[in-house]
């Protein structure tokens, strides 16, 4: 059972709200009561009528939000009306409500619609929803929202599109002791009291609601109200009621000089781990502005730090939210993935503030103009500044680019720029193709017409659509302004049209024949799927009669075929530095002259070319273009690499295969020998400690090379492993477990322990003392190898799991080899309850997708079918489709090349 795209609309209408009606301002109150969690409030929207209409049509998810009565004024009409929440007629699929009116209401004119509303706060995650924390060992609440895509009408009327911007005026109802935050900085807060001559809209209506029910009268509520935002889209309003405290620090704007205050808000016992997000945000801001040509445009910028959260983190503007595992970290004690992680989060969300924020995309079938560009900008180009050593430029290609790849290999891709006909398909295009395809044809972009001239496009872009909305045409126009160059005609197949190409390179007399076709993890593409033809840079390397790399960059491939005159007799390669959006496929004699020049210490190809060839290999294997063990072949001649990167790709690659072939122990243990072999002597070279001063290369290649030699079952490495973390569980003390080594020796402790050991683990999963430590706890617990233990860790995941972390525990069971399967059977067999609590949420699809795409066989996947069909699967169809793809896939690779792989394994996989 496979798809392809999903169908396009025929009618925006069924799943747009109507223009006769457009906001410009609302004045929002809400009330926050943390002792009975539940909100309760009004909305003033004030309208500016379009044409002629009798209807009023605004989206409310009314499956647990109570509305008041509306009431509607207008200088149009004589009296105001009334009208009962009965008077609604209401689409809860497309959750929008439609008001009859008694009277047309004429263009030109102007209204208001005043809406009372009440709901609970929920452990959602979506909308305004509760988060929980301990203090002084009882469970407390704050509560914050989610409205991006599609929540904002879960708490209050609205028009909630991107497109319908307005302006805000937030007014926050709290006990006094808690602390309200919202987008903008609070201009006036004071202690609420009945007899206060304050006539407001928000004190009348407190003062009405505490007569009518006295019980909530009993601590003093407090009114705070904020500055009203610029023109802004729902989805990022924010507000937030809680215990929080903060650190602060602030930055001067490179363009105005003015000073801004920035904070970190948490929780108490954790605000001591935000220092790091904080530093980040203060560096990165300067360079945005500066880039740009545009100032930040709010007299502030927060962050809150949440312990409950569906997504990593949410960009609302001058409020960014997230989880704590996105900014939290132990100053004494972080490894630097925690580091590059909270770096690239902070940025990522600190970008956003221009791309979403001060522009918008019209629609959200170009949410790749929002993370795309945050994908590119926020984690590479402006990062790079601050962290240059941490070579982000080469790890995009690992990491963005190759993840996008592996995505977009299946047929059923989407494009970038995708059709959403209602919120279910908004909820799932937020995956590798909207973020890490869209950053990477950017980048490509951004190189093939100069980086300096690409950013200047974009500034002119955002300049002309500031407080605005955007769609992709948008874009061309400012990058083509800026560059001269005919940027659609290059960009539109890559971003409208779905999946990419991989290039066939052959020698010819006097050069070399390419040829472009659509690429599929599982081979040749179909004709009715190899229609797209692509602009493709193919950025030709040769090399120069002194020896030095010559880099073409103004060759394309814009026809299916053509031929280019080389010569074949010295090295070249095509996509070079990996900058392109396909794979390249050569004949297997040239694929070795490539891998010999690769081996060399001095080679001509850099390292984002060696990164692209251990990326390429095994997607090209998978797909039949290659004999696997030509793979395993490239690996063995790179064995002697020594720059991280590079290694972290053979790993990569090999962990690839045996992911695939985990049921298949004699090739399993094989692939554990060349892995032993290839990163026990990297160990043994490199040590266990981490010196101050040393590269940062050195630091992650230890870690890479421990985390592969253990897996593979080096006896030495897992031994001085888990005696590190024996020598904790005696004392207490873990200060000889290096931070960058604190996730293996949990995993370790458990694969290879006992109780004791897991009881140790699961006591950091349940305390932990940073997050990082926590997720490693979590996803340690899976990798017990006793089923009492499996079970244990199942009763724990039900019962004692924070929604947002359920993946975590998942993802232990899915690197258990003993126990996938019991992972995904446990996972159908709760799954009506695990659906009911993450309903709504993107975690749900990620979970789906997450257990189900290590396996490996045609009855696996008839297995998750029969299994599937008898549930709604509609909120993650496109990840359930992409699965059973993958599933197959992985079951034809196996069907394909088990019998090659075990001939190169027996003539090279010797002790």
């Amino acid at each position: 059972m496979t798809g392809s795209a999903p169908p396009t609309a025929e009618d925006p209408s069924k799943y747009r709200l109507p223009t006769d009606v457009k906001p410009t301002h609302y004045d929002l109150t809400i009330r926050t009561d943390l002792e009975n969690l539940k909100f309760d409030g009004f909305v003033i929207v004030h309208l500016n009528i379009v044409k002629d209409t009798s209807t009023i049509e605004f989206n409310v998810n009314v499956t647990e939000l109570h509305l008041g009565e509306l009431i509607l004024s207008s200088p149009a009409l004589e009296t105001s009306s009334v009208h009962p929440a009965s008077d609604l007629k209401i689409d809860a699929k497309q959750e929008r409500a439609i008001l009859a009116l008694s009277s047309t209401l004429p263009a030109g004119t102007t209204a208001t619609m005043k809406v009372g509303f009440e709901g609970p706060l929920a452990a959602s995650m979506l909308g305004y929803y509760r988060s929980a924390w301990e203090h002084e060992g009882q469970t407390k609440h704050y509560s914050v929202t989610q409205f991006g895509p599609t929540a904002a009408r879960r708490v209050f009327p609205c028009w909630d599109e991107p497109l319908l911007k307005a302006t805000f005026t937030v007014v926050l109802v709290s006990r006094e002791n808690m602390v309200p935050l919202s987008n903008m900085p609070s201009v006036n807060e004071e202690i609420h009291s009945p007899d206060s001559k304050d006539e407001s809209d928000t004190a009348s209506w407190l003062t009405a609601t505490l007569a009518a029910a006295p019980d909530t009268d009993t601590v003093p509520w407090k009114i705070t109200t904020f500055a009203m935002t610029p023109p802004m889209s729902t989805y990022i309003v924010v507000f937030a009621n809680g215990p929080f405290t903060f650190i602060e620090d602030s930055y001067k704007s490179p363009l105005s000089g003015k000073s801004r205050p920035l904070r970190v808000y948490t929780t108490p016992d954790l605000i001591h781990q935000a220092r790091f997000a904080l530093d980040v945000m203060r560096d990165v801001l300067p360079h945005y502005e500066r880039v740009f040509d545009i100032e930040y445009p709010l007299p502030k910028l927060d962050t809150l730090v949440v312990t409950d959260s569906d997504v990593s983190a949410m960009e609302n503007w001058g409020l960014i939210t997230g989880r704590t595992s996105a900014f939290l970290l132990d100053p004494k004690k972080a490894d630097l993935s925690a580091r590059k992680h909270v770096a690239a989060v902070q940025s990522h969300e600190v970008a956003h503030m221009w791309f979403g924020n001060i522009t918008t995309m019209a629609w959200w079938d170009t949410v790749y103009l929002n993370e795309g560009f945050a994908s590119l900008m926020g984690e590479i180009i402006i990062l790079d500044k601050l962290f240059p050593e941490w070579n982000l430029h080469a790890e995009f290609i690992s990491g963005r680019l190759n993840n996008a790849l592996n995505l977009d290999a299946k047929l059923s891709s989407h494009p970038i720029e995708v059709e959403c006909p209602d919120a279910n398909m908004i909820n799932q295009i937020f995956d590798a193709l909207s973020y890490s395809k869209a950053a990477s044809v950017l980048r490509m972009l951004s190189r093939y017409v100069g980086e300096e001239r690409f950013l200047k496009g974009v500034s002119l872009y955002l300049k002309d659509h500031r407080f605005g909305n955007s769609v992709s045409e948008d874009l061309w126009a400012g990058v083509g302004k800026a560059t001269g160059i005919d940027i659609p005609k290059m960009m539109d197949n890559w971003v409208k049209k779905i999946g990419f190409p991989v290039v066939t390179v052959k020698d010819v007399e006097g050069g070399i024949h390419v040829r472009q076709d659509r690429f599929l993890e599982t081979g040749a593409a179909p004709v009715e799927h190899n229609e797209t033809i692509w602009t493709i840079p193919l950025s030709i390397l040769t090399v120069s009669t002194d020896g030095k790399a010559v880099i073409d960059s103004g060759v394309v491939l814009d026809t299916r075929e053509k031929t280019i005159l080389l010569d074949t007799s010295k090295p070249y390669k095509l996509n070079a530095g990996s900058i392109g959006v396909y794979r390249v496929l050569y004949a297997n004699d040239r694929l070795e002259k490539i891998a010999d020049e690769a081996a060399k210490k001095a080679s001509v190809f850099s390292l984002e070319d060696r990164i692209g060839l251990l990326n390429d290999a095994p997607a090209l294997a998978k797909a039949g273009c290659i004999k696997t063990s030509g793979v395993l072949s490239l690996i063995y001649k790179l064995r002697e690499a020594s720059e991280f990167l590079v290694v972290d790709s053979m790993a990569g690659s090999l962990e690839s295969i045996i992911s695939t072939w985990w049921e298949h122990e004699d090739i399993t243990e094989k692939l554990n020998l060349i892995r032993r072999q290839i990163f026990a002597p990297i160990v043994k070279r490199l040590g266990y400690e981490y010196p101050d001063g040393e590269s940062v290369d050195d630091r992650q290649l230890r870690t890479r090379a421990i985390t592969a030699a253990a897996f593979a079952g080096d006896k030495d490495v897992v031994k001085e492993l888990t005696d590190r973390f024996a020598y904790f569980m005696k004392t207490g003390d873990n200060s000889n477990i290096p931070a960058d080594l604190e996730r293996m020796a949990i995993w370790m402790a458990v694969q290879h322990g006992g109780r004791a050991e897991y009881d140790a683990v699961k006591a950091i999963a349940i305390k932990p003392p940073t997050p990082s430590a926590g997720i490693s706890a979590m996803i340690g617990l899976g990798l017990a190898q006793s089923d009492e233990l499996a079970d244990e860790t199942l009763n724990y995941l039900l019962n004692d799991v924070r929604d947002q972390d359920l993946i975590f525990v998942f993802a232990g069971f899915r690197l258990n080899p003993k126990f996938v399967k019991y992972g995904c059977q446990k996972f159908r067999d709760n799954y009506d309850v695990l659906a009911k609590r993450l309903s709504g949420t993107m975690t749900l699809q990620r979970i789906v997708q997450h257990i189900h795409e290590t396996l490996s066989s045609k009855a696996d996947h008839e297995d998750a079918c029969n299994f599937f069909n008898t549930k709604d699967t509609s909120k993650f169809s496109m990840a359930l489709q992409q699965t059973y793809d993958t599933i197959l896939a992985r079951a034809a690779w196996i069907a394909r090349s088990t019998a090659d792989i075990k001939e190169w394994l027996d003539a090279n996989a010797l002790e």
